[in-house]
């Protein structure tokens, strides 16, 4: 796979690693031929690691079972309780599989408000889609030729939030087709809400710090209670995973997801902020302005030189913030969520680590089926209250030469990936704008036809990292990276979303912060330097970029709050 080799320093190429209901099924035969994969991260207490199972062993069935609407969490979650308790007394009958029950609730309930209410010693995870209407669906586009061709997509579903793992998947080795193989043991195109969420670190290759430790060089899970926010209704869900050959049986399971269920709150409250409530003792940046500087010069001087290959370095800052109690990483998401209708909103918080909190405007890919669909975004610049003096600036981006290149350098680059795994590339538009609340971007939409399903690891080998996060050629960008950088991005500009049996989808993990207990917050934002860059310019395109985060916290605040209990 041509493009595998390309990108393998950045993903692994490493082959030796891995009561009335309705009910859609898939059953798998079920012998086990064990193998013994290289050492990986050790299964917690709570779960199991899926990336130590055969993924050449298919599991005994993976199900989903929906059971009758009901009209608010609280019975929701009563409903879940006594299934789970009925699967005692009738196990399906496989020493390996994956069982999803879930209970749909007629009304719309937030899904980060039901994240919010539970429990955080469990581990969370969070990912709301971006919305993206006025433009094209050229995956739509693609499908015309065959209309049977694009399958249904959960396009109603506008958030997910989970808690616990039924099971993860987490290695420090990079990313590899066979940690992609065992991912897509646990799911089923016949139960596409039996999904993977997680990340991967910009470079797996590099060292780790402290900070990013217990999310190794990527880390995935299929949480064990899950709640589904749809547009009109919602879903709360509860998932088991076993194998017996993990040492982790049915037994094992059932057990651990009482227990988390026990916990569940189904009492929810819509709180509506407008700070957080918490101010900034500290501040401190990751290089300096007086290192960055320099960076930018040293950038700019091996960019012109004429031996070099290199058009286009993305440098990124981090910025310590220490505030005066700890900051609430749900409560900080949400805030973001509320102006951040044309992005996506994730967290992923693996046990006992940070929060990994993000409110990208860009998607990576997404895949359904034969389909994928990713984007350029290049170029920034500030949005203004007034509409003539925000067209004015909207024309002095689209006819900017410095910025025109930064963009056709991700455009093409883009391009070009996808003509290596697709038959049919489609570009539309060539350049516009997209405005988000704070900043306006250069745009385009770029679609194709995979080959073979089979391709997605290859999407992410292709695609990642993009020259709008990294630079070009990628190998070169990250070398010049990994030498001016004197922090760990982590899994900052990294890949972030979900896996799924029909659908995966995924953003790139920018505009981003790692919350930490104690320590206040690291806020990352970066760069694109090439050919015209000025050190001033992108030194407050950085302060602009992180503005959405600090905004509720550079001054002493007081919490406005708005209760309303969902019964």
């Amino acid at each position: 796979m041509a493009s595998l080799q390309l990108s393998s320093h950045f993903l692994g190429t490493n082959t030796q690693k891995h009561n009335s209901m309705s009910i859609s099924r898939t059953y798998f035969p079920t012998p086990f031929t064990r193998s013994f994969p290289r050492k990986k991260f050790m299964s917690c207490s709570m779960s199991m690691n899926g990336c130590e199972s055969d993924f050449n062993t298919p599991l005994g069935t993976v199900v989903t079972r929906t059971m009758e609407t009901v009209l608010s969490p609280t019975a929701a979650t009563e409903r879940l309780i006594s299934a789970v308790s009925e699967l005692k007394s009738q196990p399906p009958p496989f020493s390996s599989g994956v069982v999803r029950i879930q209970v749909p609730i007629n009304q719309q309930v937030g899904a980060i408000d039901w994240l919010q209410a539970q429990n955080e010693t469990h581990p969370r995870c969070f990912f709301s889609r971006r919305s993206d209407v006025g433009r094209p669906d050229l995956l739509l586009d693609l499908a015309n030729d065959n209309i049977n061709e694009r399958g249904s997509s959960d396009r109603d579903l506008v958030s997910v939030a989970g808690i616990g793992s039924a099971v993860f998947f987490r290695d420090l080795d990079p990313f590899s087709h066979d940690d992609w193989r065992s991912i897509r043991r646990f799911l089923s195109s016949n139960s596409p809400l039996i999904r993977a969420y997680g990340g991967m670190r910009f470079d797996p290759n590099g060292k780790i710090s402290v900070e990013w430790e217990p999310f190794g060089a990527f880390y995935f899970t299929v949480p064990q209670v899950e709640f589904n926010e749809f547009g009109g209704s919602s879903m709360l869900a509860a998932t088991l995973a076993w194998d017996d050959e993990l040492c982790w049986t049915l037994e094992d399971a059932i057990e651990a997801l009482e227990e988390t269920m026990l916990q569940v709150s189904s009492v929810v409250v819509r709180l509506r902020r407008e700070t957080l409530g918490v101010s900034v003792l500290s501040k401190n940046h990751v290089p300096s302005k007086g290192a960055y500087y320099p960076a930018v010069e040293k950038a700019l001087e091996i960019i012109k030189q004429k031996s070099s290959s290199l058009s286009k370095v993305v440098l990124a800052r981090n910025s310590r913030i220490i505030t005066d109690t700890d900051i609430d990483p749900i409560a900080w998401l949400a805030q973001l969520q509320s102006e951040g209708h044309d992005a996506y909103q994730f967290c992923l918080q693996p046990p006992g680590a940070p929060a990994f909190i993000g409110n990208t405007p860009e998607r990576l890919f997404q895949r359904n089926q034969l389909g994928v669909c990713s984007e350029a975004l290049a170029a920034t610049r500030p949005r203004s209250a007034s509409t003539a003096r925000d067209m004015e600036i909207e024309r002095d981006l689209l006819t900017s030469p410095k910025d025109d290149l930064e963009f056709s350098i991700v455009r093409e680059n883009i391009r070009e990936k996808l003509n290596s795994i697709c038959d049919k590339v489609v570009v539309k538009p060539q350049k516009t704008v997209r405005k988000l609340a704070r900043v306006q971007h250069l745009y385009s939409q770029l679609a194709g036809k995979l080959r073979r399903e089979d391709d997605e690891f290859e999407i992410l080998a292709a695609l990642h990292p993009t020259p709008a996060v990294c630079g070009l050629p990628a190998e070169e960008a990250r070398l010049l990276i990994k030498e001016i950088e004197s922090f760990d991005r982590g899994m900052y500009a990294g890949p972030i979303g979900f896996f799924g049996g029909k659908e995966s989808e995924f953003a790139v993990g920018i505009r981003s912060a790692l919350v930490e207990k104690g320590l206040g917050a690291l806020i990352y934002a970066g760069t694109g330097i090439v050919a015209g860059s000025n050190p001033t310019s992108e030194w407050n395109e950085l302060d602009l970029k992180i503005s959405q985060f600090t905004k509720s916290i550079e001054y002493e605040a007081t919490t406005k709050t708005t209760l309303q209990t969902i019964n």
